[in-house]
């Protein structure tokens, strides 16, 4: 086990404050990355605050993690240390159900474990997020970085972009779609970028005016 530091909310009512914990020995198909980026998303303030009445403080959120491979089990093939890599809102699943096998370990009939506020499949002990020094995840669930991204602005792909990406791709979005887009926050404006770069015509929609400048920078039509 390894001694980690972060922030984490120690009840619903108490401001995030610094929490030290252990994170697990690697297991032989384990990543390690040391964190240099995570996202703020505001799903991380419901569990944070218990909105949704499924939270168990403390509670170290954050599932948009970039960061540095510093360590990696022996079943390791695709990571190296030094390598640039990424984990998003789940560390593990069944890896065995018929939505597994097919690939969107999301809907595991098993139920996946989620990055933060759930339980490890092996041990029981609570998964704790991005808001910290470093974290352990199964390889299956760790990205690469490609080339050339910067990694200071990757980290809200890992939630926000793959959010809006998904439906795009979903519906086949390209050069002739037109797609409107429901308000400019944090998963709106990568909506947009990202429909804009597939070339489709896109529209905002917003109660917002102020944002209209904002949308036509990123490229709204």
């Amino acid at each position: 086990m390894t001694h980690a530091t972060g922030y984490a909310a120690l009840s619903a009512e108490s401001p995030m404050a610094p929490f030290t914990f252990e994170r697990r020995a690697l297991r032989a198909d384990d990543v390690r990355l040391d964190i240099r980026y995570c996202g703020v998303c505001h799903f991380d303030l419901h569990q944070a605050r218990d909105d949704w009445h499924n939270s168990v403080c403390p509670c170290v959120p954050g599932h948009e993690i970039i960061g540095t491979v510093t360590e990696v089990g022996p079943d390791v093939t695709r990571f190296q240390i030094g390598d640039l890599a990424a984990i998003g809102c789940m560390v593990d699943s069944c890896m065995a159900c018929p939505e597994c096998v097919r690939g969107p370990e999301q809907y595991c009939v098993k139920r996946s474990t989620p990055t933060y506020n759930g339980k490890d499949r092996m041990d029981g002990s609570p998964t704790y997020g991005g808001y910290s020094d470093h974290i352990v995840a199964r390889e299956q669930f760790v990205l690469k970085l490609p080339e050339g991204l910067d990694p200071e602005r990757a980290a809200p792909l890992l939630c926000a972009g793959i959010t809006t990406w998904s439906p795009l791709r979903h519906w086949k979005v390209g050069p002739g779609s037109r797609v409107a887009v429901a308000g400019l926050g944090g998963l709106g404006h990568m909506g947009v970028k990202l429909a804009v770069g597939l070339g489709a015509e896109v529209t905002v929609v917003t109660t917002s005016p102020a944002k209209s400048a904002d949308a036509l920078a990123l490229g709204a039509h």
